[in-house]
């Protein structure tokens, strides 16, 4: 069954902000509203969004006014006009394309209907994703890591928490409902390429119980989950976790995760990077990564310092060994001035906000 459009608009004013972000993002927040030209995203402060408020009736979230035309309507009125959709059809696709949902029954949609050109799986697809996510302080992503030994939340923001993501187990399945931590993958200059998302048990205590928890999207090559702006020194390895676990214990040195031993081999390095550490997996596949992106980044006279866990990855080895004996055996593999430059016993423990 199709969701009505009274219910898409509901879930449009609960993300708000979210909303005028990524359609109005040349207006700015002002306190309780969102400020811009018009609704076709000019700069300026004759429209006013309400972000906050009951879900219906005066002054609801989502609600709208333009002081100057005198246009007013809620959310799905205002990206209609601001995408110049004149079928309703439309309008509803490009909110559920936005939200994230699937697409209503083709065989419902009247003939002629040109969908939204946004595909699934796409990059655009991915930036709306990690766009309608949140912060993941106080959620189940938060709880999740900490059962993973991850305790330092600092400068995290490429990950997110997203309470009902959308899971297929194929294509032609019908879709499940999982929360999830959803990551940005980036390019250099810090443009979203794509996603990715590990689907949660709802209790946070493990993955969710279906076949593949781990899913990418969009444009991954050369790209990673970036966690800090890389200067002359970076490590770079395949998980999140992995390289979140890296920061529990090294929280200044720049960090990028590849999402996989391919990805990682084929990491684009930035042009600043004089040395590199590479926190490789203990398996074939890790070994094989590191190699190839050792040999990449020596050829471009980079130093590079392979990073070796006793497990099969550092996630496992923060898991058994704690904090204290991860730390030792990192400050070893280390060049020594790094050792002072990056690591630090401080490395805070609550979840950024």
């Amino acid at each position: 069954m199709s969701m009505s459009a009274s219910e898409l608009a509901r879930r449009l004013a609960r993300n708000a902000e979210t909303v005028c972000r990524y359609y109005l993002s040349n207006g700015h927040r002002e306190g309780r509203y969102w400020l811009v030209g018009d609704v076709a995203n000019t700069p300026g402060r004759s429209l006013f969004v309400r972000l906050t408020g009951p879900e219906r009736g005066k002054g609801a979230a989502g609600n709208w006014t333009d002081g100057s035309t005198s246009q007013h309507g809620d959310l799905l009125d205002l990206i209609a006009l601001n995408r110049g959709l004149d079928r309703f059809r439309d309008v509803l696709d490009e909110a559920r394309s936005f939200l994230s949902l699937p697409r209503d029954n083709p065989a419902d949609r009247p003939f002629g209907h040109v969908p939204s050109p946004v595909a699934r799986g796409s990059a655009d697809a991915a930036r709306r994703l990690f766009a309608m996510a949140q912060p993941i302080a106080g959620t189940i992503a938060e709880t999740y890591l900490r059962r993973r030994g991850i305790t330092a939340f600092h400068g995290i923001d490429a990950v997110r928490f997203h309470p009902s993501c959308y899971y297929r187990p194929h294509a032609e399945a019908p879709a499940e409902i999982w929360p999830a931590l959803i990551a940005a993958v980036t390019d250099l200059d810090g443009k979203l390429t794509g996603a990715h998302r590990t689907w949660l048990d709802p209790t946070g205590f493990g993955k969710a119980p279906v076949v593949t928890p781990r899913r990418a999207m969009g444009h991954l090559l050369g790209h990673g989950v970036r966690f800090g702006i890389a200067d002359d020194v970076m490590a770079a390895g395949e998980g999140i976790e992995t390289m979140l676990s890296l920061r529990c214990v090294l929280p200044k040195l720049p960090m990028v995760a590849c999402l996989s031993a391919n990805h990682l081999a084929a990491l684009v390095l930035p042009s600043t990077v004089r040395r590199l550490y590479i926190a490789r997996d203990n398996d074939k596949a890790g070994r094989h990564a590191a190699i190839r992106l050792r040999d990449r980044a020596r050829s471009a006279g980079i130093e590079v310092r392979i990073l070796w866990p006793v497990t099969n990855d550092f996630n496992a080895d923060l898991r058994r060994f704690g904090a204290d004996a991860l730390r030792a055996r990192l400050w070893a593999q280390l060049a020594p001035e790094d050792a002072a430059r990056f690591a630090s016993v401080d490395s805070g423990t609550g979840p950024s906000a």
